[in-house]
């Protein structure tokens, strides 16, 4: 029979031991909490009419000039919002069965996938919708033969070679196996005549449909996409600079154009140290063929390549809130200290 002197003890012990479940119970509330949200903030919305409401707040943003808007967690909107109708889809499958919010999902599909240069699935949406809704039916086709123009008209031309690609298959694999569904796996052309013609036939086909689309949001579409056909110009000529002839001059002078022509681009930094790179390749290469301690070496020339490159890397340096800014300036110190190997005396302390 326990005494009454131990009784406060055993009442003490009991009030800790339930003080301290409940706070390992408080902890993993907060814990299953937090990871729920975590865990939610890409997944599948409430409400079909909150992905369309913020899709269509943005759907005639200037895509050209300005990177694409974030959403509340700071991915792309488009492909954030591509996202969600898709895993509203799949986990509201029951709820939707009767297919009266079919039309207004691939729609805001569709607009989101445009976005993300998928013109052909886009396209095939629309015709989808057209079919569903005599409301959409009409915006539906319209914006799908758009999206059928610029698709056609991308496959003109070539694209650059992907580097992680998987080898090219021979011809006798390519006939057994059929028409590959991605272009630009192939070797760049030799000619750069008929390059150009090619890559001029594609923009001669988007700009006669800007043209047409200049007062709705697939202007800037478009102009994304004359403004890619002349970055695939340009990197063509990089790439084959030492199998044509003049092909040093004739690669800077391509990406000179694309700064020119695209001086209103959100890119425009991308294309400006894309040129730096270009200059200071330009001086490493000539360091390996000209020897700094030979007499064959010119520190006039080193000096041209040296100041180019210099000068834009301090350029976009200076461009505050842009991701360049940074990329600038540690390429510029690196450059830096490349010369300084080369000529300590040229630079000074």
């Amino acid at each position: 029979m326990s005494t009454p002197a131990l009784a406060p003890l055993r009442l003490g012990g009991c009030l800790r031991g339930a003080l301290l479940w409940g706070a390992l119970l408080s902890l993993v509330g907060c814990q299953s909490g937090q990871q729920k949200r975590i865990e939610a903030v890409y997944g599948p919305t409430e409400s079909i009419l909150e992905v369309v409401a913020v899709l269509r707040r943005h759907v005639d943003d200037d895509t050209y000039r300005f990177a694409p808007a974030p959403d509340f967690t700071g991915r792309n909107v488009y492909r954030s919002s591509l996202l969600r109708l898709e895993n509203l889809e799949r986990v509201h499958a029951d709820a939707l069965r009767t297919g009266h919010m079919d039309a207004v999902i691939q729609f805001a599909k569709a607009r989101s996938l445009e976005r993300l240069r998928a013109f052909d699935l886009a396209a095939e949406h629309y015709r989808s919708v057209a079919e569903q809704s005599a409301t959409l039916r009409h915006e539906a086709i319209r914006s799908a033969r758009t999206c059928e123009e610029i698709h056609s008209a991308r496959q003109l031309g070539f694209e650059l070679r992907d580097p992680l690609a998987s080898p090219t298959p021979s011809n006798e694999q390519a006939e057994q196996d059929g028409p590959s569904p991605s272009r630009g796996q192939g070797p760049l052309p030799l000619d750069p005549d008929a390059a150009i013609a090619s890559l001029d036939e594609r923009a001669a086909r988007l700009s006669a449909l800007f043209e047409l689309e200049v007062e709705r949001h697939y202007a800037f579409v478009i102009r994304e996409e004359l403004e890619h056909n002349d970055v695939v110009r340009a990197k063509y000529f990089v790439a084959m600079r030492h199998a044509l002839p003049d092909g040093q001059i004739r690669a800077v002078a391509e990406l000179q154009r694309l700064i020119v022509r695209h001086a209103a681009s959100k890119n425009l930094n991308r294309h400006m140290l894309d040129l730096a790179d270009l200059y200071a390749t330009l001086a490493d290469e000539y360091t390996q063929a000209r020897a700094p301690q030979s007499l064959n070496f010119d520190p006039a020339k080193f000096q041209e390549l040296v100041d180019a490159a210099s000068q834009i890397y301090q350029s976009v340096a200076t461009e505050d809130g842009t991701p360049e800014k940074l990329e600038a300036s540690r390429r510029f110190e690196a450059f830096l200290a490349f010369t300084l190997k080369v000529d300590r005396d040229r630079f000074t302390r």
